[in-house]
């Protein structure tokens, strides 16, 4: 009698596992094409917030942090200096306009510097560094990564290289409770982001490694110097007109 139960159970385990098997695709199904939706949605729609914002806003919240002012508007990209994406470009990713979301050569790059150095250097795109900062998390897992590799994707086929550097500008963090260019001229300006002038506009761009601990009021000696180089680079690839062709890497930087 139990030799003949034997293909029962065998069977029945199979039909659980083909259950189980088809749940997950279906949610690995869901998960795609909501993402994809939320993606080509804020292609043409402002976006309202980013996941670091939420995050950001918890934390304060949790570490009941009454200093922390939250601080972001939304500004089309007409709305904005053409020095703000130049010198991004230029600080960021001078390959931007080339690459399809990666670049692949400063990877390499990288991983040679970290393997000698104790101070990793990282070789992320501002399509990388949107995906994270729009989609996830800031803390560094393989879990992470490998969504910032999807999302990145996603946005790079799903989105024109204009649109992608305009989100980024709007929701990328210039400090604590600071988010996008408008409101980090304004807090340290005490200007529109349409009024940004060359310099101003290297200082935002020089902090963005580190905007909770820089302050472009109060640059430190490596702030300043890192601003005076993006704005030679800036000179470099050509200024502002340079923006409307794509940009070629700058074999002097």
């Amino acid at each position: 009698m139990p030799p003949k139960d034997l293909p029962r159970k065998k069977t029945g385990f199979f039909r659980r596992l083909r259950s189980v098997c088809c749940l997950v695709f279906r949610w690995l199904l869901f998960c795609i094409a909501g993402t994809m939706a939320i993606t080509i949605l804020f292609r043409w729609v402002p976006v309202p917030f980013s996941s670091l914002m939420i995050q950001r806003q918890i934390a304060s919240l949790w570490e009941q942090d009454k200093k922390y002012q939250f601080r972001y508007r939304w500004v089309d990209m007409g709305r904005i200096s053409p020095y703000a994406p130049l010198a991004v470009v230029a600080s960021e990713d001078q390959k931007f306009f080339t690459h399809m979301g990666f670049d692949f050569e400063a990877m390499e790059k990288a991983w040679e510097h970290n393997q000698h150095r104790q101070r990793v250097h990282g070789a992320s795109t501002i399509t990388q560094q949107l995906a994270k900062n729009l989609f996830l998390w800031p803390e560094r897992s393989f879990l992470r990564k490998g969504m910032e590799v999807y999302f990145t994707v996603l946005l790079e086929g799903l989105w024109p290289k204009r649109r992608i550097l305009e989100v980024y500008l709007n929701v990328v963090e210039f400090g604590p409770g600071i988010f996008g260019i408008e409101a980090a001229s304004q807090a340290y300006f005490h200007k529109p982001a349409a009024r940004l002038n060359s310099s101003e506009a290297a200082l935002l761009a020089a902090i963005l490694p580190s905007p909770l601990r820089s302050n472009p009021m109060r640059p430190s000696g490596y702030i300043s110097q890192r601003a005076g180089h993006i704005q030679q680079q800036m000179l470099l690839m050509g200024g502002t007109p340079s923006l409307n062709k794509p940009l070629s890497p700058n074999p002097k930087q």
